[in-house]
């Protein structure tokens, strides 16, 4: 239950806040835009972590895969493209394609166990709740 509310919380605060770095972004600039979304949530962050305990700041380079330490650069590059989605498509169309193909990679990530993630069987019930997806959005575009 408590995951389901949090997943919840997490599409409400995406699609809020990429309204409002849009909104940013439309009195200065992309990457100004982007910076200051970056050092915001970097402060909070930070005092989070002062707030809640102050373990090890360092202790982030002892996971395995170094590769894994790229979230951060990810993360910039997903404020500019939810930017730019919902500057040139709106905030539904953006965020109806962004969720399919978060749907689509997590079900390749899954599929494959990439990442460290449990394998999972292929299941034709997934590949069609991918397709009714897109089938809805066609509708919706239409």
């Amino acid at each position: 239950m408590v995951g389901i509310f949090f997943a919840l919380m997490a599409g409400l605060l995406m699609s809020v806040q990429g309204v409002f770095n849009t909104r940013v972004m439309n009195s200065s600039s992309m990457w100004a835009t982007n910076s200051w979304v970056q050092i915001t949530a970097f402060a909070v962050s930070i005092s989070m972590w002062y707030f809640t305990g102050r373990e090890n700041l360092l202790s982030v380079f002892n996971v395995s895969n170094k590769l894994y330490l790229l979230g951060g650069i990810i993360g910039a590059f997903i404020t500019f493209t939810v930017i730019k989605s919902i500057s040139d498509l709106g905030p539904i169309y953006a965020t109806m394609l962004i969720l399919l193909a978060q749907l689509v990679v997590s079900c390749t990530i899954e599929g494959f166990g990439l990442f460290g993630t449990e394998k999972i069987c292929f299941e034709w019930s997934k590949l069609i709740g991918v397709a009714l997806m897109i089938v809805g959005i066609v509708i919706f575009k239409k």
